[in-house]
């Protein structure tokens, strides 16, 4: 897989409440970026901002975002990225950070930022974002992985409320 960051159809889709399921694919597309470039923070911020959130890219119109959603799983990640990453390693039951291929990896580290840190967001809620996105980039294992990875981390940051 290229550094340059991943595409899919599914942020160009017009569905339901998109700008939050917007934000939340372009978080993970900008943690992709991070891990894979030497870019800052406010670098990538401020190129999703001005050349892709709610813009049209080759042809595509990119759906418009909760900016504040985006940023905050994006530079929430980011900043607590230890703790993050330590979550989870604990949940891939033996699989280490580095043998997790870039762009799941980015899908975990958005959604258990969420559930570390938006308890105002329902368990399930988070998980089904990210399994959506998972299943918009993969066909194989990767989204079954992926669920149970957050199904994890959520019964232990959220005990009695995963469901």
């Amino acid at each position: 897989m290229s550094d340059t960051v991943p595409e899919t159809e599914a942020l160009s889709v017009e569905s339901g409440p998109g700008s939050r399921s917007a934000s939340r694919l372009a978080a993970v597309q900008a943690l992709y970026q991070a891990a894979s470039t030497d870019a800052s923070v406010r670098q990538i911020v401020s190129e999703f901002q001005t050349w892709r959130i709610g813009k049209e890219v080759d042809g595509d119109q990119y759906r418009p975002a909760d900016m504040a959603l985006f940023e905050d799983i994006f530079k929430g990640a980011t900043e607590r990225l230890t703790e993050v990453d330590s979550q989870i390693g604990a949940a891939t039951q033996g699989r280490t950070i580095a043998r997790i291929e870039r762009l799941v990896l980015a899908i975990l580290r958005a959604g258990t930022y969420e559930l570390i840190a938006r308890p105002d967001i329902p368990t399930p809620v988070i998980i089904n974002e990210y399994l959506d996105i998972a299943n918009a980039f993969f066909t194989e294992s990767e989204p079954g992985f992926v669920n149970g990875v957050l199904d994890r981390i959520a019964r232990t940051v959220r005990p009695g409320n995963s469901g």
